[in-house]
């Protein structure tokens, strides 16, 4: 696709988000619920203000106030894995990168009647036009700069650090492998938004319910940020990792997510040559630490801006009574301090488009608190994060947290089961598998979900069953068994204590494998492509 179709289009997002909206009646609501599903990218566990975060979330926080709270929502810990399982209702093993012998929520939904939209993230090679969506616009790969996607510098600003190979992205049907966009402006998470509202206004007059998948890139790495944002929370964060890990701990035993009891906090964990204890630290690796921190902050309150924005169009539509929020994170907080970046500027502001940070697995103990663990690992820091719904027409407010487990492969079915739509619609997939999740429908009416399976766990070298509160975790070739009723975060294994248990549950695991991939589990797991 030529630059100039994208920069045009970029153009009228912008010139539409600052146009004054005109004064229109409410549209009246559809029968069918419209659905809005918000996926963040890498955010941890107590990263949310309702999950007990100092990082300023008042618009998620209203959308949990006004709805419910999953307190234990499982991904599979890993970017692109997450991503087919939430669009499919499968687990990832039966499917790969490509979503292939699939459907998609786009493809069970649009044959039922909805508009189809996805603004952000893919993370696979395919268009989603091609697959269920009337509309697609964002980047098809794993990670970005988010000041400028491209190679070349945007005119007026320093070159952007980058990757070698690049990404790319897509507008509806056209693509491009090097986006750089012409706006000094640009930022993507405001950009995705842009694009859904200019959307959202667009369809507003046809009253067909719609599905918005909204999958931001932020807080992933590269940790770059507004530097109004990052402002907010200048000295927040000089207190060092244990002082806000213990802040985030005691704020949620205030809001009754954590029981101390059963929750003991973990230490911390510095697991690698990037990880060193606050108290050894020279005071100008702090002040580099915090900045780090404060980035990373920047980066989650302007997505809650963002989701503030979408919130007020859809009221001022008359659409949002009507609506099925859904906010969720694809895995917990990410340890890993990649190096193969280029362009790396050691004299620009910290966060701005020519410089590259990740926070390294001390922030991430932080960001999972009180979990263990990280992205990548199928400890509950790796695989467990929030899950916050609204639907005023669908869901009474309820208090507290629902501590039932859900997991991405239940999505579809939920979306199935409030839609009325088929399954798997009009996929031209062959081989489709029966969907592995159930329906959270009831967890929304205070029942419960009844699921009468256990949930599996597999990701590089991260392996896992739960079974009911019981769960057998490895990140080796030992298991580990925990009773997360007593020891939500998993400090006392029961292994050698319940060999037997271990054993049934290890051979439920190796059928499960068995059945998803065709093959006998070799000990090994498959090697993974390199990404992000």
């Amino acid at each position: 696709m030529k630059q100039r179709q994208f920069l045009l289009f970029l153009a009228a997002m912008q010139i539409a988000s600052l146009a004054t909206l005109r004064a229109t009646e409410p549209a009246k609501a559809p029968a069918k619920p419209n659905i809005l599903i918000i996926l963040v990218d890498d955010m941890g566990y107590s990263d949310i203000g309702c999950f007990g975060s100092e990082i300023k979330t008042p618009n998620i926080d209203r959308l949990a106030a006004g709805g419910m709270k999953f307190a234990e929502m499982y991904n599979t810990a890993k970017c692109f894995s997450t991503r087919a399982c939430l669009q499919t209702g499968v687990y990832f093993q039966r499917t790969d990168r490509d979503f292939s012998r699939t459907a998609t929520l786009g493809e069970v939904l649009r044959p039922a009647g909805y508009i189809t939209l996805w603004s952000g993230k893919n993370h696979a090679k395919f268009n989603p036009v091609t697959r269920g969506y009337d509309r697609y616009f964002g980047m098809l790969g794993g990670c970005e700069n988010h000041f400028n996607p491209g190679s070349k510098a945007i005119p007026g600003q320093p070159t952007p650090t980058h990757k070698d190979n690049g990404n790319r992205w897509a507008l509806d049907g056209k693509e491009m492998d090097d986006f750089i966009p012409q706006d000094p402006n640009f930022y993507d998470t405001d950009a995705f938004t842009d694009c859904a509202l200019q959307w959202l206004d667009e369809y507003q007059e046809t009253n067909r319910s719609f599905l918005l998948y909204m999958a931001y890139t932020a807080p992933h790495w590269p940790l770059q940020a507004r530097p109004e944002d990052i402002a907010k929370y200048k000295g927040v964060y000089d207190g060092g990792y244990d002082a806000i890990r213990k802040a985030r701990y005691e704020h949620q035993i205030k809001l009754g997510l954590v029981d101390p009891q059963t929750s003991p906090l973990p230490p911390m964990e510095h697991e690698n040559k990037a990880g060193k204890r606050w108290d050894t630290l020279s005071a100008e690796e702090r002040k580099h630490e915090a900045m780090k921190m404060e980035v990373y902050a920047a980066m989650l309150d302007r997505v809650d801006q963002n989701i503030g924005r979408l919130l007020k169009r859809l009221k001022e539509q008359g659409k949002l009574d009507n609506t099925l929020v859904l906010f969720l994170s694809d895995n917990g907080a990410c340890a890993e301090t990649p190096v193969d970046w280029h362009n790396i500027d050691p004299n620009a502001p910290m966060g701005s488009v020519a410089t590259f940070m990740s926070y390294g697995p001390s922030w991430a103990s932080v960001g999972n608190t009180p979990l263990r663990k990280w992205k990548t690992e199928s400890f509950e820091g790796g695989v467990c994060t929030p899950l916050v719904v609204h639907w005023p027409a669908g869901i009474k407010p309820q208090a507290g947290y629902n501590r039932e487990p859900a997991h991405l492969i239940d999505i579809m079915p939920t979306v199935l089961d409030i839609a009325g739509a088929k399954y798997p619609g009009a996929s031209k997939q062959t081989k489709i598998p029966p969907l592995d999740g159930v329906s959270l429908v009831p967890a929304f009416k205070g029942q419960a979900i009844g699921r009468s399976k256990p949930l599996f766990f597999q990701f590089n070298k991260g392996s896992a069953i739960r079974d009911g509160q019981l769960k057998l975790v490895r990140n080796s070739p030992t298991w580990e068994l925990y009773d997360l009723a007593t020891d939500r975060t998993e400090t006392h294994n029961l292994a050698t204590e319940r060999p037997e248990l271990v054993k049934q549950m290890d051979a439920a695991w190796l059928a499960w494998w068995k059945d998803c991939t065709g093959s006998a589990w070799t000990g090994k797991a498959p090697k993974e492509a390199k990404d992000e």
